[in-house]
């Protein structure tokens, strides 16, 4: 079948609905599932994206005519997701396109957990048999039965946590109409916290902002809101959960480096001198926190795919990125939104601390430019360029291109979709000398 190759991404499958992807592709993609991964059982869930239904049915139709069996865990949020399928210990695809916008729809694959489908691992194999529609006669017609987790999947989360520890915190959570508004209101009734909720049902039209609270616009009225509200804090989350986001009571949105340090360094409380695994765009104040609390810093590149086979090679505890992302060891190594929220207020609760007192040994010592994009020709001579521009630093190539000097470095790396490059800078100096040096490279980037 003639389909288009540019949906078949690094980490998962996604394009805009139904012009890219559509029913026809979808059944063919679930065709092609259990042929390649030869499944007997897939766990299958969708997000709120009114294509959702449409794909949903064609995937599964195409799972069942090869012979599998589908485990319908329904309408859910992506850890929610992650759950069952470590749950069953089979293979999943969950329908959803993230953080897109709401007329693109996709595939989240899951191998067997932490073990997801990625671009040299499965997704281009996928690709080829679509296109060759040259699929084994099955043995059998598969079956359909439905399971509904959420109230295991909660408990679970609990479970994570010192409940009696939290203390009367007040809390406003924006899900902006996606997947995560029911199952943070059945967790945080469990939980003596005043929960204010914004935008908690489920809605593919999207009513009221985009799913990406990385964007400004998208985390505005959370931002006015804690302050005005006296909330202790604001947590966001994506369109089908995987990522959090946090904003401080003093309506300041937090780094997602930041984020990672200050919980790296209450995980290694718990968990004495374990690994902790960080991505090559972050702060030093992740290292450097890591370290003061005696555990040891992993860098990695950046993406789940990598981030989570790091962590189970190695048995790490905890990892985070600087989009994010955060992973646990005792969630199968995978990553969730609602079980660093839960870890935010509990270190609130035992610390008695305003998270932007928790914040501000950081904000005096580490000035972070923010990542910053730059539409380029040809990113690999742009970097070869850098490279050059600073080679008496100290360079590393783990993910793009690195520099080190004593008292500021920066990340330049490709983005994996578009003709962009990706800065992230930082000083230890000041805030003025950050802008410096964050100018100086962005003139070699867009010169």
């Amino acid at each position: 079948m003639q389909v288009n190759p540019g949906i078949f991404k690094a980490y998962d499958i996604r394009g805009i609905y139904p012009t890219e992807l559509n029913e026809a592709v979808a059944y063919l993609i679930g065709r092609a599932f259990v042929t390649f991964l030869e499944a007997d059982t897939v766990i299958v869930g969708r997000d709120m994206r009114t294509s959702g239904p449409a794909l949903f049915e064609a995937v599964t139709r195409g799972i069942t005519d090869q012979g599998a069996d589908v485990i319908n865990i329904g309408m859910v949020s992506t850890d929610q997701y992650y759950y069952a399928c470590a749950k069953f210990g089979k293979p999943g695809m969950m329908v959803t396109a993230s953080h897109n916008p709401k007329q693109y729809n996709g595939f989240k694959m899951v191998r067997r957990m932490p073990y997801l489908l990625s671009g040299d691992q499965g997704i281009q194999d996928l690709r080829r048999l679509v296109e060759r529609e040259d699929f084994p006669a099955p043995p059998r017609k598969g079956t359909i039965r439905e399971v509904d987790l959420l109230d295991e999947f909660v408990q679970s989360l609990l479970g994570l946590i010192d409940v009696n520890a939290i203390k009367p915190l007040k809390v406003i959570a924006d899900t902006g109409n996606g997947m995560v508004g029911p199952a943070l209101a059945r967790l945080y009734s469990r939980l003596p916290v005043q929960l204010t909720p914004m935008y908690f049902e489920p809605d593919g039209t999207l009513p009221n902002h985009g799913l990406d609270p990385l964007q400004p616009e998208n985390r505005a009225e959370l931002q006015a809101r804690v302050p005005q509200e006296g909330a202790d804090v604001g947590f966001a989350f994506d369109g089908d959960g995987d990522r959090f986001f946090v904003i401080d009571d003093r309506g300041q949105f937090v780094p997602g480096d930041f984020m990672t340090a200050l919980l790296a360094q209450y995980i290694l409380r718990k968990h004495p001198g374990e690994k902790i695994v960080y991505d090559v765009r972050a702060s030093w104040a992740v290292p450097d926190l890591v370290r003061a609390a005696g555990g040891t810093p992993l860098v990695e590149r950046v993406g789940h795919a990598f981030i989570k086979t790091r962590m189970a090679n190695e048995n790490v505890v905890f990892a985070g990125e600087v989009s994010g992302h955060y992973y646990f060891r005792a969630f199968n190594f995978a990553d969730s939104g609602m079980i660093p929220s839960l870890l935010v207020l509990e270190l609130l609760s035992t610390s008695g601390r305003k998270l932007s007192e928790l914040l501000a040994p950081l904000e005096n010592k580490y000035f972070v430019s923010g990542e910053i994009n730059s539409t380029v020709a040809d990113a690999q001579a742009k970097l070869r360029e850098l490279e050059q521009r600073y080679h008496d630093g100290r360079i590393e190539k783990i993910d793009g291109l690195s520099v080190s000097y004593d008292d500021w470095h920066f990340n330049v790396r490709a983005s994996n979709t578009e003709p962009l490059l990706r800065l992230n800078l930082e000083s230890i100096r000041s805030r003025e000398h950050m802008e410096q040096k964050r100018d100086e490279v962005l003139a070699v980037i867009r010169g």
